[in-house]
């Protein structure tokens, strides 16, 4: 049994800590271990100032750099597949090193009436059993059928508002509620597994016996604004939709080959490789706007290496937000709707579908702004047979709708909300950003990219779209698993990660929270619910670390082998010392079997009547966008920590 707390050490006790968050003793652990600076340190507790955090990297007790979990360093000539799930649409790519020199190969086309298309309508018909009766395009054009419902837009399902407390854009088509009752993760198994049989089997006749699909490597790209939380919800989507999947007996590494990517990361690696679109040299700093159905993303890389050898490194705290090109579709339909008030006549679903539909296809991105305000933009109506009626714009079986009226209510609104998320971000980069550059569907939007160049053009030297903007993200997503090493060298924690401890009290806290304070059976004053930070907001993390605490478990019997935690997160930039300071979000249980460390074993095989400690480590990964957790022994991994994420 460790000793009781001294009250007078000045140092950690031997072996406690690796290292030092700039200059401040590693994070603490939760209420549920005793923490390990209660028997033996007695220096500062409180986080360190917001100045240091955000501007230097959490060096922690972190591993070297290592080859990603499932991906080969050396090549190897695997396949590599990436899969764009959007908003709106979706797309695949994929590539080898055994063909056109490793570049990515291909980007599937999907069928239409009359021609093939880059990406698909991310869009399903059900029947009233919960069949898929149609899906992508078929569905998308399909019209109001009885006793069917068509579900579109449900990746914003997934979006942290929406998991956490269930609140989600009103406006958004309804999930569907009836004899189907389908999940958020079960429409995007069942679209995911549509489009993946549908890639293999195109794969397979365009590069027939060379494709080794079983074993492909997976890249799956989810927004910027994600939390851990759904990107576990959409990892596990993918892997019962059959994405990846175990290719050989001895294969138990198999869910591995799937990652999961940013898309703004995805698009930078893509937009790097374009030095002919901006011509950036290293140590140049480039923004990415990836504007899309849904979301839009942003983040600011700087670029470290030569095209032979490229290497982007995030210089500050990617963001994003639901403001993506559907938002000008709910406004269209919101004015549409308080237009023909009197009208009802052309309302019903069938009649709103044709209007959506010829705002969409051919209005939406091809507007240009106030040179059209003078315009009649002509939606024809579906029942001609309702009385003109010239003040609200109807007329000869017509819907005629002022340009002027449109910018006003459909588009200034959406367009705005973009331009203030580059200017926000923009403010956080305290260097000279280069280029701006624009990808996505959104993108295409010439009314968006003029505002865009009015108002950051004094300002950013280059501002661009590359011809394949709309495929940036896919593409990008197939050359970083090509690459076959980690081309974003580094990324910026983009929102805080904390556990709640028990800390000895201080003068502060017997001031501030004198109700949390008690005294241990050591006799020592002990302080409940302190924050203690594991990453803050804004920290520098290389590509491939760990950040890794030190824990102390007192079980009472040798059954009681189970740690289990609460992980919190916050996007705040303010650091916080107590858990009643609101601007944190359970994010995630965390469960650690314990019984399987050779230190748990030989002391429950002991006896040990009034109990033993356990001393572990767990470490903290973070990724792109996903966030690991291992059991850690000697500085070996001991096991996985499971993750019971709080939606």
């Amino acid at each position: 049994m460790h000793p009781g707390f001294p009250g007078q050490s000045t140092s950690p006790v031997n072996g406690q800590f690796n290292g030092v968050l700039n200059g401040q003793p590693p994070p603490m652990p939760s209420e549920y271990a005793t923490p390990r600076n209660t028997f033996g340190y007695n220096g500062p507790t409180s986080p360190p100032p917001p100045s240091t955090l955000s501007n230097h990297s959490y060096n922690a007790g972190m591993d070297v750099v290592r080859p990603m979990p499932g991906i080969a360093m050396a090549d190897d000539g695997k396949m590599t597949i990436s899969v764009d799930f959007g908003t709106t649409m979706s797309g695949v790519a994929y590539g080898s090193s055994r063909f056109a020199g490793g570049r990515v190969q291909q980007i599937l086309n999907w069928p239409g009436s009359q021609e093939n298309f880059r990406k698909i309508p991310t869009c399903l018909l059900y029947d009233d059993q919960g069949r898929v009766l149609a899906w992508g395009l078929e569905a998308k054009n399909l019209g109001p059928i009885p006793g069917t419902i068509r579900c579109e837009w449900f990746k914003l399902y997934l979006e942290p508002n929406s998991l956490r407390d269930g609140s989600v854009d009103p406006r958004l088509p309804p999930l569907p509620v009836n004899t189907i009752l389908k999940y958020k993760s079960d429409l995007i198994i069942d679209f995911l597994s549509h489009l993946w049989e549908y890639a293999k089997e195109q794969i397979s006749r365009e590069i027939g016996a060379v494709a080794d699909l079983d074993s492909a490597d997976v890249w799956l790209t989810v927004p910027a604004a994600w939390d851990a939380a759904g990107c576990s919800m959409m990892r596990d989507a993918a892997i019962n939709a059959g994405l990846v999947q175990s290719s050989q007996a001895y294969d138990r590494n198999w869910r591995d080959r799937l990652r999961i990517i940013t898309e703004p990361e995805a698009a930078a690696v893509h937009c790097a490789h374009l030095t002919g679109l901006h011509q950036l040299k290293p140590s140049q700093n480039f923004m990415i706007c990836d504007a899309g159905g849904g979301t839009v993303d942003l983040a600011v890389y700087k670029v470290l290496g030569q095209l032979q050898n490229l290497e982007i490194a995030e210089i500050c705290a990617r963001s994003g937000a639901n403001c993506g090109s559907i938002f000008l579709d709910m406004r269209f339909r919101e004015l549409v709707g308080t237009l023909l008030a009197d009208h009802p006549a052309h309302l019903d679903p069938t009649s709103l579908a044709n209007f959506m539909h010829a705002f969409s296809e051919t209005d939406k991105l091809n507007y240009k702004g106030e040179s059209d305000d003078d315009q009649m933009f002509i939606f024809t109506c579906f029942n001609p047979e309702d009385p003109d009626d010239p003040s609200v714009g109807l007329v000869n079986g017509d819907l005629a709708i002022p340009g002027n009226l449109l910018r006003r209510e459909v588009f200034d609104p959406v367009v705005h909300q973009v331009l203030n998320l580059i200017e926000d971000q923009s403010k956080k980069v305290n260097q000279q950003i280069d280029a701006l550059l624009l990808v996505g569907g959104f993108s295409g939007s010439d009314y968006l990219f003029k505002k865009v160049e009015e108002r950051f053009a004094s300002r950013i030297r280059v501002i661009a779209r590359p011809s394949d903007a709309d495929t940036a993200t896919l593409r990008g997503a197939a050359q970083y698993g090509l690459a076959r090493r980690p081309l974003v060298s580094s990324v910026i924690a983009p929102r805080s990660y904390i556990m709640k401890v028990k800390l000895p009290a201080e003068a502060e806290d017997m001031q501030k929270r004198p109700a949390y304070i008690r005294e241990n059976d050591a006799g020592v004053p002990i302080c409940e619910n302190r924050l203690q930070y594991l990453v803050a907001k804004g920290a520098i993390l290389r590509k491939g670390q760990r950040v890794k605490t030190k824990l102390c478990k007192f079980s009472a019997t040798a059954a009681d082998r189970t740690f289990v935690a609460v992980l919190y997160t916050s996007d705040s930039d303010r650091l916080m010392r107590y858990t009643d300071e609101g601007e944190t979000q359970e994010l995630c249980r965390w469960t650690v079997d314990l019984g399987t460390l050779p230190t748990f074993q030989q002391h429950a095989n002991a006896s040990n009547p009034s109990g033993f400690y356990t001393d572990f480590e767990l470490g903290l990964e973070l990724d792109s966008a996903e966030v690991r957790g291992v059991l850690l022994h000697d500085g070996q991994e001991w096991g996985r920590v499971v993750f019971d994420f709080l939606s």
